[in-house]
């Protein structure tokens, strides 16, 4: 697919690691060229939209996620139920609240309304995790054939943030993800298993999981499309009780 509007990811700046645009819009255009490429939008307010394909990339294997002895029990004993894509808004919300320690959020007014027309157009999507009726946690982030991109998570209880990406793993050994995108390398998702690759890889795996998306992007990429997209028939997959998740993680 031609592509106006991003440099060869070769370009991108080794310090800060990845950047490699700035400036545009975040059309759903605009977005899907970036994801098929690997490449998300991170800034914060009053900047310019950054665009980035950090070197290397961290990612998570499906089989290789790890669930530590804490994490066990809560998926066992603390009655979190799981659903998929009913409450978007509120787990965007809930990633974009501030944090300890964290002076903003990345995700501003904007990327919070780019995101939800991605997921009205069937490419965003979220999983949330619930515990007596009240959300507890979650995630959110785009999927492209049997890549899922993980953008966020947030947590209101013990290990629930961790649930939600349990139930995203669950999925992937279920055959429905190939490989979740974590973006950039962090401690936390060391622990529970990711670890990196050189970006030239990424990009031959993400070239050939995303196949199975391509046509309906190209409809919104070169055509305009608006139209509401299908859901995805993982959506529907998750057991709605997270310690059913076990059987298919251990």
């Amino acid at each position: 697919m031609p592509d106006p509007d991003f440099p060869p990811s070769h370009h991108a700046l080794q310090e800060p690691n990845g950047l490699l645009a700035i400036g545009g819009d975040l059309s759903p255009q605009r977005l899907l060229r970036a994801y098929s490429r690997g490449i998300f939008p991170w800034f914060s307010a009053n900047e310019p939209v950054l665009w980035w394909s950090p070197d290397p990339r961290a990612i998570l294997i499906p089989n290789e996620f790890k669930i530590s002895k804490s994490l066990s029990k809560s998926l066992k004993n603390r009655r979190y139920e799981l659903t998929v894509n009913s409450d978007f808004k509120s787990v965007m919300a809930g990633c974009a609240a501030k944090r300890q320690h964290q002076d903003g959020t990345w995700i501003v007014p904007e990327m919070m309304a780019a995101y939800e027309t991605l997921h009205d157009l069937g490419f965003a999507h979220s999983i949330e995790v619930w515990l007596n009726g009240g959300l507890a946690g979650g995630l959110y982030g785009v999927s492209l054939g049997r890549v899922f991109f993980g953008e966020s998570m947030f947590s209101l209880q013990r290990d629930s943030s961790k649930t939600a990406l349990a139930g995203l793993a669950w999925l992937g050994r279920m055959g429905y993800f190939e490989v979740i995108d974590c973006q950039v390398e962090s401690a936390h998702l060391t622990s529970l298993g990711a670890r990196t690759m050189d970006r030239p890889a990424f990009e031959r795996l993400l070239a050939d999981a995303i196949t199975g998306d391509m046509d309906r992007v190209y409809q919104i990429v070169e055509k305009g499309e608006q139209a509401p997209g299908r859901v995805p028939n993982w959506c529907g997959a998750l057991p709605l009780q997270a310690h059913d998740l076990m059987e298919g993680l251990l």
